[in-house]
C-alpha cells in the first residue's frame, strides 16, 4: 500500500494573493468577486498540477475563522496595526468558502485559532500516522513544522510555494534563518515580526538572532547568558526586554491543542466532481473557467438550483417557485486599441481635437500630474476622448526637472491651458471626468474652471451605491470587460517608482488616453441607465452639483496653528508622564504600562484585584472593557490607565500627526473628500481624516481649538440638530416626536416621559441612548451593554418603545421587507443603497446588512440634505454680497466656514436659512430642521 500524502492548503494566504493579483471584478448580482475569481483559479491550478504530478491522497483547505485568536488575549497589540480587510473583500469571504466546497474539498476553520494552528494540528497528527505532509504556503511561521522523513521513510513535512513553484525542506529553512526549523520560533522571538506586530527584542535583527542561537543554543539559554555577556547595547536590551522575548516566543508558537474538526481519513481526495463546480462557476458567470469543463450547463435555471443545493444556504439562490435570473449579461463593446491613440505635440493638432470636441458636443478629460496632491501637484499632461476609441494625450511637463535634462517635444503649459480654458467654459460642450474634483483642483491652479460637466464616479455611485467599488479600473472590468493599464506597470513601485513626468510619451499616451477613452465609454453606459433605473433625480439634485463645491473646499483647506498643536503635544506628554508616575506609585513598582502582560500581572496578581479574566494562554486580559469594569468597581488605578491610553492615542494620532500634514505651500491642512466613500451617501474624509477628531472628551475637543481662522476672520460652525431623529419622525410618521420637534421640545425628554413616566438626568440619558440605538437596528444584547442592564430588561424597553412609538416599529419592518425583496433601500431623494448579502446564510453578515438597511434611508436622506445645503450655499452667499464667507469643512452634520468678522451678522441668517430649507422643494418635511450656529477664533470655540 502506498504512503498517504496529505496536502494542507493555507487558504487565507491564497485569498489575499488572489485579491491583490487581479483588478476588482463584479458578478451579475452586483457582488465584488475579484478575489473569488482569483482564488478559484489558483485552487484549480493547484489541484490540476498536483493531479498531474505526485497526486496527493488527501487534501484540505484551512482558513482563518476571524481576525481574532487567543493570541490577542495574551497580547492586545498582536496584529493590531493591520488594517481591516478592504470593504470590497469582506463580502467575498463566504463566497470563497463556497468556492472551496464547490471543488468538493474540505474547508476547515476554527474560532479562536489561526489557520496556522489548525495546519500544525493536522501536520502533527498525520506525521504520527506515518503520513507525508506538504503545506501549501510560503508563511515563515509554518517553517517551524518542516521535518525530514524518518530513517524508515515514514512521515516528513515540506512546504510548497506555488507562486515561485518551489518546494522547501530543512535546507531552505537554514538558508533563510541560519538555524533549523526547531529554532525558527526562537529566532522570531528574538528579532520580532513587524508583519504580526510581535515585539521581539529591539535592535536585534535576523543576523544577530542567528548568531546568538548558534552560540548559545535556544532562546532561554540566550536570555540566561545575557547578564554575563560583554557590556553592550545588545546585552542591555536582552536583559531589559527578556519578558517581551518570552512573550514573543509564546505568540509565534503554533498551538497544536485544537481537537481535529475533521478526521484525517475524511480528507481523501478522489477527483473533482463536475457538480457542484459547474453550478458555482455558472452562478458567478466565470465563463473562461466554465469552458474548462465544457461550457455552461444546458439550463440556466437548473444550474442555479444545483448551485443552491450544493452550496448550502447561499443568499442568492432562487426561492421555491421563483424563476432564476439569466446566468450572464452579454454586452458588446468596441475593443480598446491603445495603438490608435494620438500624441498631440503641435498647436494645429490641439486645435483639431478641440474643434472635434465642440463638434461632438461631449469630451472626456483627464489630467496627469507628478503627485497625488492636487494642491501642489504639477500638471504633466491632459488626455481627451471624443468617442469610443478616439482619444489623445497632450504632454506638457514631461522630462527631467534638471534645466540641462533633455525634454521631449511637447506644447507649452501656457498655450495648452489658454486653449483648454475656452473649451472648459463652453456651455455647449459636456465635459466628462472620473473623480472630476481632482482634475478641477489641478486645473484651478492655472485659472481654469469647468462648466456643463458629468462625473462618472458619481454617476456610478448614484446607480450602484453599495453594489461594488467605483474606481475606474473596477468599473471598466465590470461594465466594459476591459482591464486598464495599472499605474504601477507604467511608473513602477517602491524605491524604483518614477514620476509620471519621467514616463516616455508613447507609454504615457497609452495610459493617459485610455483613461479618457474608458471614461467616455462609462459615461455612455451610465447615461443610458440613468432614467431607466431611477438614478437621474439623486444625481442631478444632490450629487453632481456638489462636485465643484467639494473641489473648492479642498483647495481652500483650513488654517492650523502649529504652535497650538505643539503645545497640546507637550501638555499631553507631560500629563502622560504624570499619569505614568502615579500609576507606578499605585502599583508599587515601575512596569511597562503598554505591555498587556505586565499590566495584567500588576493588576490581578500583584494588586490582587478581583473579577479578572484570563485567556486560553493564562494571560490576564486588560482590554478597555476590563478597565471600564474596574472603573465601575471603584478601582482608582483603572481611571488613570484609561486616561493614559487615551492621551497616548491623541498625541500620536492627532497632535503629532497633524503637524506633519500642514501643506508647506499654503500653511493649511487640505483634507480629501470622497463622494463615494460611504455606502449611505455621506462624505468621507482622508489625509487627514478630520471627521474622526474626537469631540466627546474635553481633551479631544481641545484639538479643534488648533483649527483657526485667518487674521481678522472668524470660524463659524453650523450644525444640524438631531437631524436623523427628525427624519425618523417624518419617515416613520411618529406623531409624538413630530409634535415635540414642532414645539421645539427636548425630544429626549419627550421619549423619557413616554418610556419612564418622568424626566431626570438618568431617564433622559437612557432615552437618548434608546432613541439613537433603535434607529441603528440595535439588538437586545447591544442595548443591554450600552445601558448596563440585562438583555431581558433591554428587550422590555425596546418593546415598550415600539408600543409608544408604533411608527418606528412599522418603519423598521417595512424597510426590511422592502430591502429583502429588492436588495436595496432608498432615501427620500431616491438614492439607492444596495445590500446584496441581506439574505446571506451567515447570521452575522445577514444581521449586519439588516442593521445597515434600517438606518440607510435615514442616514442617507440626512447626507442628501446637507449636500443640497452645501451646493446652494455659495450662490446664496454671493447673491448677498458675502463673497468672502467661504465654506471649508463638512464633518458629519456640521458645516464649517471662515469669514471676515464684519460679515458674521449678515452671513448667519443666510447660512441658517439655506440649511433649514435644503430639502425643499424636492421633499417637504413634516418636521422643522433645527440649526445651531456658533462663532469664534477657532473651530473649537465656534462649536
Amino acid at each position: 500500500m502506498s504512503q498517504n500524502h496529505l496536502y494542507l492548503v493555507d487558504g487565507s494566504s491564497y485569498i489575499f494573493r488572489a485579491y491583490h493579483r487581479l483588478p476588482p471584478l463584479t458578478n451579475k448580482h452586483g457582488e465584488p468577486v475579484g478575489a473569488v475569481y482569483g482564488y478559484t483559479t489558483m485552487l484549480w491550478k493547484l489541484v490540476d498540477a498536483l493531479d498531474k504530478a505526485d497526486g496527493p491522497s488527501h487534501l484540505a483547505v484551512i482558513l482563518d475563522k476571524d481576525s481574532k485568536s487567543f493570541r490577542n488575549e495574551i497580547y492586545a497589540e498582536y496584529k493590531a496595526h493591520r488594517p481591516e480587510p478592504p470593504e470590497d473583500l469582506r463580502p467575498q469571504f463566504p463566497m470563497i468558502r463556497d468556492a472551496t466546497r464547490a471543488f468538493s474539498l474540505p474547508c476547515i476553520e476554527e474560532a479562536g485559532y489561526e489557520a496556522d494552528d489548525i495546519i500544525a494540528c493536522y501536520t502533527k497528527a498525520a506525521v504520527a500516522e506515518g503520513w507525508k505532509v506538504t503545506i501549501v504556503s510560503s508563511d515563515k511561521d509554518l517553517m517551524q513544522l518542516i521535518e525530514e522523513p524518518s530513517p524508515s521513510g515514514g512521515g516528513g513535512v515540506d512546504m510548497l510555494d506555488t507562486m515561485k513553484n518551489v518546494r522547501m525542506g530543512r535546507e531552505h529553512v537554514i538558508e533563510k534563518f541560519g538555524v533549523g526549523p526547531e529554532l525558527v520560533g526562537d529566532a522570531l522571538a528574538l528579532m520580532g515580526d513587524s508583519a504580526d506586530n510581535i515585539p521581539g527584542v529591539p535592535g536585534i535583527g535576523p543576523k544577530t538572532a542567528t548568531k546568538l542561537l548558534v552560540e548559545y543554543g535556544d532562546l532561554e539559554s540566550v536570555l540566561a547568558a545575557a547578564p554575563e555577556m560583554k557590556k553592550s547595547a545588545m546585552r542591555d536590551r536582552l536583559i531589559e526586554h527578556a519578558d517581551m522575548a518570552r512573550l514573543s516566543r509564546v505568540l509565534v508558537e503554533l498551538d497544536c491543542a485544537v481537537a481535529l474538526p475533521m478526521p484525517l481519513d475524511d480528507m481523501a481526495l478522489d477527483g473533482i466532481p463536475e457538480e457542484p463546480l459547474r453550478a458555482f462557476l455558472d452562478h458567478h458567470g466565470f465563463k473562461s473557467l466554465l469552458l474548462k469543463i465544457g461550457g455552461p450547463a444546458a439550463s440556466p435555471n437548473a444550474s442555479n438550483r444545483d448551485f443552491a443545493a450544493a452550496i448550502a444556504g447561499d443568499g442568492n439562490a432562487p426561492k421555491p417557485g421563483e424563476a432564476s435570473k439569466p446566468v450572464a449579461v452579454v454586452r458588446e463593446h468596441q475593443p480598446i486599441d491603445r495603438s490608435q491613440y494620438e500624441t498631440v505635440t503641435t498647436e494645429a493638432a490641439l486645435d483639431a481635437w478641440i474643434a472635434e470636441a465642440r463638434h461632438a458636443g461631449a469630451v472626456a478629460i483627464d489630467t496627469e500630474t507628478d503627485s497625488l496632491d492636487c494642491i501642489t501637484g504639477r500638471l504633466v499632461g491632459v488626455s481627451m476622448a471624443t468617442a469610443p476609441g478616439k482619444a489623445c494625450y497632450i504632454p506638457i511637463g514631461h522630462g527631467g526637472n534638471d534645466l540641462l535634462s533633455e525634454k521631449p517635444e511637447q506644447l507649452s503649459l501656457a498655450l495648452v491651458t489658454a486653449k483648454l480654458d475656452k473649451l472648459l467654459i463652453d456651455e455647449a460642450v459636456r465635459k466628462i471626468g472620473h473623480n472630476l474634483k481632482y482634475d478641477m483642483s489641478v486645473l484651478a491652479q492655472h485659472g481654469l474652471e469647468f462648466r456643463n460637466f458629468d462625473d462618472t464616479i458619481v454617476m456610478s455611485f448614484a446607480l450602484d451605491g453599495g453594489a461594488g467599488g467605483h474606481g475606474m479600473d473596477e468599473l471598466a472590468q465590470r461594465h466594459l470587460d476591459h482591464a486598464c493599464i495599472a499605474f504601477k506597470h507604467v511608473c513602477g513601485t517602491g524605491a524604483k517608482q518614477i514620476s509620471f513626468a519621467e514616463v516616455d510619451l508613447g507609454t504615457a499616451t497609452e495610459y493617459a488616453a485610455e483613461d479618457a477613452d474608458v471614461t467616455y465609454r462609462l459615461w455612455q453606459v451610465f447615461t443610458a441607465r440613468m432614467a431607466a433605473e431611477g438614478g437621474t433625480r439623486v444625481y442631478q439634485m444632490v450629487d453632481r452639483p456638489l462636485v465643484p463645491v467639494i473641489a473648492a473646499m479642498e483647495q481652500r483647506g483650513i488654517m492650523v496653528d502649529r504652535a497650538e498643536l505643539s503645545r497640546l503635544s507637550q501638555g499631553f506628554e507631560s500629563e502622560i508622564a504624570r499619569l505614568e508616575t502615579t500609576i507606578h506609585e499605585e502599583a508599587g513598582a515601575p512596569f511597562t504600562i503598554g505591555s498587556p502582560k505586565q499590566l495584567g500581572e500588576v493588576l490581578f496578581d500583584k494588586m490582587g484585584l478581583k473579577g479578572g479574566r484570563k485567556g486560553k494562554s493564562g494571560v490576564w486580559s486588560t482590554d478597555i472593557n476590563e478597565l471600564e469594569r474596574l472603573k465601575k468597581d471603584g478601582v482608582p488605578i483603572a481611571q488613570k490607565l484609561v486616561d493614559w491610553r487615551q492621551l497616548s492615542k491623541l498625541k500620536s494620532t492627532y497632535t503629532d500627526a497633524l503637524q506633519e500634514q500642514i501643506n508647506a505651500k499654503t500653511g493649511r491642512v487640505h483634507t480629501s473628500y470622497s463622494l463615494t466613500g460611504a455606502q449611505t451617501g455621506r462624505l468621507s474624509s482622508t489625509d487627514p481624516n478630520l471627521q474622526n477628531i474626537p469631540i466627546r472628551t474635553e481633551v479631544g475637543r481641545q484639538i479643534r481649538h488648533a483649527f483657526v481662522a485667518a487674521p481678522s476672520h472668524v470660524i463659524l460652525a453650523a450644525d444640524y440638530s438631531q437631524i436623523e431623529l427628525r427624519l425618523a419622525a417624518h419617515m416613520a410618521d411618529v406623531p409624538e416626536l413630530k409634535a415635540a420637534f414642532a414645539r421645539g421640545d427636548d425630544v429626549h425628554a419627550t421619549t423619557a416621559m413616554e418610556l419612564f413616566g418622568e424626566v431626570n438626568r438618568d431617564t433622559r440619558g437612557r432615552a437618548k441612548t434608546i432613541n439613537f440605538a433603535i434607529l441603528y437596528g440595535i439588538s437586545r444584547w447591544g442595548l443591554a451593554a450600552r445601558l448596563e442592564i440585562t438583555p431581558d430588561e433591554a428587550q422590555a424597553m425596546i418593546s415598550k418603545y415600539f408600543e409608544r412609538f408604533p411608527g418606528i416599529s412599522n418603519y423598521i419592518s417595512e424597510t426590511l421587507e422592502f430591502a429583502r425583496a429588492h436588495r436595496f433601500t432608498e432615501t427620500l431623494f431616491g438614492r439607492k443603497t444596495h445590500f446584496p448579502r441581506i439574505d446571506a446564510s451567515n447570521q452575522a453578515e445577514r444581521q449586519g446588512s439588516e442593521r445597515a438597511a434600517i438606518n440607510a434611508p435615514i442616514q442617507g436622506t440626512s447626507a442628501d440634505i446637507i449636500k443640497r445645503a452645501m451646493a446652494r450655499m455659495g450662490p446664496a452667499l454671493r447673491a448677498a454680497g458675502l463673497d468672502a464667507t467661504r465654506m471649508l469643512l463638512q464633518v458629519h452634520d456640521e458645516l464649517v466656514f471662515e469669514l471676515p468678522e464684519a460679515e458674521v451678522e449678515a452671513a448667519r441668517p443666510i447660512i441658517e436659512h439655506v440649511m433649514a430649507n435644503a430639502a425643499e422643494p424636492a421633499v417637504t418635511l413634516s418636521v422643522p430642521l433645527g440649526i445651531e450656529i456658533g462663532t469664534g477664533p477657532s473651530w473649537g470655540a465656534a462649536h
